[in-house]
């Protein structure tokens, strides 16, 4: 450590002689400045989206151990914690794993196209963000399919001019722990910034939940000129989780901790780097190219995966063990150019995305040991592997996934008072596969063009409104379309069937909001109101047989209101508070064949895992009487909503309280996080199947927890 402090002395000392007269580009943040929404710095002003921004000082001031403690701070996210850094996501949908979310680290996927993963931000490494920008509703005309929800980019530190260095170390009541170190400076024309992190869980509250975590980021900036620059970019990850999985409504009841299963798990090794050239042709005109790569491989024995029948075969129940491994290749360039005539700003790009990916999923036979219970009302309590059979595919393909889209944003303003936005995007996904079950080779595309047209007035300086129609799209993943279908291949004597038919879901979201800013920015107000409708979503259909089939065929509607006020009385208070009201509804989502169903068509009916109302809020005091104190209550509320499709049952929702204190002397920092305060029990999820035997499941969330931690900062920043 003393080696390490003195070699960034030394650096400090280099830079400051040879920079003197450099500005410290890195100690403002302009709050109001976007990237996500238009590819590009654009002010708040000139922004026809629903969009908010995480700074540094809230990631900083957070402290958090999983990152849907930050996410959940953004007016209309509901970011569901799975446990473990697992999670789900409601941004203008239910809470779903569905494939309508994007996420991207510094304007880039996470994931290729057709490999969605709900759980893609466990990856992340929370000590490397600098800011965290959330678009809600689509922007498939920029960024393509599953930008449909909302898009989350994730901006990670960039190397400070100043050498810094920080070490922390954070710890909770069940067995959390956390080792984080970052070290950044810039020496002539090269900057860097390299931030680890090493998680475990050990003997928690839960049983069955122990994982670890570690992630290391490196970023080196090179200077070739004054107008061109040269970035590169590396994520190493590596993540184990146990999968405790859901628990029946007596046990969540009773806080009895136990899994049903102690044998699933969740693993990820990931590599994402990535190479970016950028120039400045003049101050009107900026090019950048970058080369990127993705190597990861995914692994499981899902508790999700377990199909238990308590009216067939009670005591026997199957699981399944995957893979999934992919890799890319892939190049994006893009081009912004100003022109004076109605100060029009244009954004144009191109991508293209190889990414080869290998998938094999067998079935296991388990023993189902059942809790007492009434017949047809038995939950299980413990399951157990009785043979893994390697031979019985559930699925096993290779396919080759090609990317391709253009696109083109630009923005004018013909009177001064307004600025008007269109953007257009074309995607094309070309899959060739060989699948092993059926013994096939194809190909399919899906291509679409997606559209968007918005406009900004803002008739004062401290107010402005807009406007948006804009369009989005998600081929269907390419898991589903592999799956067999239900009575089809695996232990079966009927041949394999498979989903080649489905069709790309469709979305249409309209929308208008606006911004008030008064008493020099101590007051902001913004809000959104939004309708969006999809077509085409996928539906799971019974059959006359009782088995299931997927179709492409579902329509939605999706509407509410968005809004969050900040209030900074003094400079001593801080208050913020963020929520949405929403309705989601199927439109017509038909979900049986059998003629004997009394319900056919769920058109008309909430869909499940839906609140009506969301909120996330927040009191700040910074003391002047104890400089570099600070203390904050969080108040989470999520109201109740339907566990099952049929709208007969509900789960109660909740009103959560997180508190959180810190204090820094000279370079060190203490600081705690109270979770839950109240010591409430609650879930973070709840379902139910439609049957009238149907039990309901619930994803416990976590009693009262206390986390503590010391944080080392240094800098030579003057």
């Amino acid at each position: 450590m003393k080696k390490l402090v003195a070699i960034l002395i030394l650096v400090g000392q280099i830079t400051y002689a040879q920079n003197t007269q450099k500005k410290d580009s890195a100690s403002t943040t302009l709050e109001d400045v976007f990237i996500t929404a238009n590819r590009t710095k654009t002010s708040r002003r000139e922004t026809p989206v629903a969009i908010s921004k995480i700074t540094a000082k809230t990631i900083d001031e957070t402290k958090a151990s999983s990152l849907y403690e930050i996410a959940n701070k953004v007016p209309g996210v509901v970011m569901v914690n799975l446990g473990n850094e697992q999670h789900a996501m409601s941004i203008r949908q239910p809470i779903s794993y569905s494939s309508y979310y994007l996420y991207l680290e510094d304007g880039l996927p996470i994931r290729p196209l057709g490999v969605f993963n709900h759980n893609a931000l466990l990856e992340i490494n929370q000590f490397n963000l600098q800011s965290i920008e959330v678009v809600k509703g689509p922007v498939s005309s920029l960024y393509g399919p599953e930008a449909i929800g909302g898009t989350i980019n994730l901006i990670s530190q960039k190397p400070s001019f100043y050498p810094e260095f920080k070490v922390g170390v954070q710890a909770d009541n069940w067995g959390y722990k956390r080792v984080q170190v970052a070290a950044g400076a810039t020496i002539g024309k090269v900057g860097f910034h390299i931030a680890g992190i090493s998680s475990t869980q050990e003997n928690s509250w839960m049983a069955h939940s122990d994982y670890n975590k570690d992630n290391i980021n490196v970023r080196v900036d090179y200077a070739i000129t004054d107008n061109t620059r040269l970035i590169s970019n590396t994520m190493i990850g590596k993540y184990f989780s146990d999968m405790s999985g859901s628990v029946n409504e007596s046990d969540f009841n009773n806080r009895n901790s136990t899994s049903t299963s102690d044998f699933t798990y969740r693993k990820s090794d990931a590599l994402r780097t990535r190479l970016t050239l950028e120039h400045d042709w003049n101050s009107n005109s900026n090019s950048a190219l970058t080369v990127y790569h993705r190597d990861n491989k995914l692994g499981q024995n899902p508790s999700y995966g377990i199909r238990w029948s308590p009216t067939i075969n009670p005591t026997t129940a199957t699981g399944e063990i995957n893979t999934n491994n992919f890799k890319s290749y892939g190049a994006l360039a893009q081009h912004t150019q100003k022109f004076d005539f109605w100060n029009t700003n244009m954004v144009s790009g191109a991508s293209f995305d190889f990414s080869p990916v290998t998938y094999n999923a067998y079935l296991i036979q388990l023993e189902a040991e059942l809790n007492p219970g009434e017949s047809g009302k038995q939950t299980v309590n413990q399951y157990q592997i009785v043979a893994e059979l390697p031979d019985v595919k559930l699925a096993d393909y290779t396919a080759d996934i090609y990317n391709t889209a253009i696109f083109n944003q630009i923005s004018f303003s013909p009177i001064q008072e307004l600025i008007v936005t269109l953007g257009g995007r074309y995607d094309a996904m070309k899959l060739n596969y060989e699948n092993a079950l059926d013994n096939s080779i194809g190909a399919k595309t899906y291509d679409k063009f997606t559209f968007k047209a918005g406009a900004n007035y803002n008739p004062l300086k401290e107010t402005g409104f807009y406007g948006n129609y804009s369009q989005g799209f998600a081929p269907p993943g390419i898991t589903s379309i592999f799956r067999a279908k239900s009575g089809t291949g695996g232990a079966t004597a009927v041949p394999a069937e498979f989903y080649y038919n489905l069709q790309p879901a469709t979305f249409e979201n309209f929308e208008v909001g606006g911004w008030l800013s008064l008493f020099e920015n101590k007051f902001s107000f913004d809000y959104a109101l939004y309708y969006m409708e999809g077509t085409n979503e996928l539906l799971s259909i019974r059959l006359e047989d009782n088995s299931t089939d997927y179709r492409s065929a579902g329509k939605t509607s999706h509407r509410g209101i968005e809004f969050g006020f900040n209030y900074k009385p003094t400079t001593q208070w801080n208050l913020r508070v963020g929520g949405t009201v929403a309705e989601h509804r199927y439109i017509d989502f038909a979900v049986s064949d059998k003629t004997t169903d009394t319900l056919q068509n769920l058109g008309g009916y909430e869909m499940p895992q839906a609140p009506r109302w969301a909120g996330n809020s927040e009191v700040s005091y910074y003391p002047n009487w104890l400089p570099n104190f600070r203390a904050a209550v969080e108040w989470q509320y999520i109201s109740s909503y339907y566990q099952n499709q049929v709208n007969t049952v509900k789960y109660a929702g909740y009103n959560l309280f997180n508190a959180r204190f810190g204090y820094q002397y000279k370079n060190v920092e203490i600081y705690g996080n109270i979770l839950n305060v109240t010591d409430m029990l609650y879930a973070y999820n709840a379902s139910r199947g439609n049957l009238e035997s149907s039990q309901s499941t619930f994803t416990a969330a976590a009693p009262r927890t206390f986390l503590v931690g010391l944080q080392y900062n240094f800098s030579l920043k003057k």
